[in-house]
């Protein structure tokens, strides 16, 4: 190997390396950050993560939340029960499907507002931040984090898979 393919080897190795520090930095602010928005909320960390994936993807059946979290189903049941009581979600009958015991879990919408209102300084925060690159960069920037994330949703489901 030429001593310019080495240099080029090294200098791609550190600035890899470097996106994984990044990332592991991220996600460490990002849980410190939910902690503290679940705090003001009276939320754990996992019902306030639970929340947030019934918000995006829901409603969805119990079954199905516990299988995109890689919880237990019994532990999802004290989740949505702190949710409930708290006013976060309701369990509803699902009135398409063929077992009249189903149920989907749907955010309130109103009480959601008060996540919203807590989130909007990092939201306005990420707005300035984006506000720095144009559309080709968002593109790039967006499909990595896709990328990113199916690649963290395998490894978690490779690990919850033993």
């Amino acid at each position: 190997m030429r001593s310019t393919d080495s240099d080029e080897a090294r200098s791609r190795h550190r600035a890899v390396r470097g996106i994984k520090e990044s990332l592991r930095e991220l996600r460490s602010q990002l849980s410190m950050y939910n902690h503290q928005v679940g705090a003001r909320l009276e939320l754990r960390d996992v019902d306030l993560d639970c929340l947030e994936i019934v918000l995006e993807h829901g409603p969805l059946t119990p079954t199905a939340l516990a299988r995109r979290t890689g919880l237990h189903p019994a532990t999802m049941t004290g989740i949505l029960d702190r949710l409930q009581r708290g006013g976060w979600v309701v369990r509803e009958r699902d009135a398409e499907g063929t077992d009249r015991r189903a149920v989907l879990v749907r955010a309130l919408q109103d009480r959601n507002a008060e996540l919203a209102r807590l989130r909007a300084g990092m939201s306005t925060a990420l707005d300035d931040l984006l506000g720095g690159y144009d559309d080709e960069e968002l593109a790039l920037l967006t499909d990595f984090l896709r990328r990113t994330t199916e690649a963290g949703r395998a490894a978690t489901e490779d690990l919850a898979r033993g």
